[in-house]
């Protein structure tokens, strides 16, 4: 239902006269961005120096797989989420927590930049994938 056009607009719909515009995935996906965004900032200063350094260990360490990296990323935000009181989604909230250490861990030790963001979307697709498609489609409606 979403085309382009080949003046480069969007096609719509028009409803109760007036031209409907539906969101394109960039749109939900910019949506969903801002608001996972304001979660993270609200994490950001429960999340403790200690567990971004150790976790960048982890991540420097040549001799771990990735799977292992991924393993023990997965524990430091089961961890996490108990120690953050949060009374939304415990997904979302752990969603944002692996985003939010990724970054912790880039600001740190931005070498390690290939390793964490392919790990980081290894971990999300494995933990999240029904939950971010869930998210998209909700807010499509």
């Amino acid at each position: 239902d979403d085309e382009l056009q080949t003046d480069g607009n969007r096609s719509g719909h028009f409803r109760n006269g007036e031209l409907e515009l539906a969101p394109t995935n960039e749109d939900v996906i910019r949506i969903i961005a801002a608001q996972l965004a304001e979660i993270g900032d609200q994490f950001d200063k429960e999340i403790q120096g200690r567990v971004v350094n150790d976790l960048a260990q982890h991540f420097m360490n040549e001799n771990l797989s990735r799977e292992e990296i991924t393993l023990h990323m997965s524990r430091v935000v089961r961890e996490l989420i108990r120690a953050i009181p949060s009374d939304m989604e415990q997904e979302k909230a752990m969603l944002v927590l692996a985003m939010l250490l990724s970054k912790k861990i880039l600001n740190t030790v931005p070498s390690l930049f290939q390793r964490v963001f392919n790990t980081t979307v290894i971990y999300m697709n494995q933990q999240f994938h029904n939950y971010i498609v869930e998210m998209v489609s909700a807010v499509k409606q």
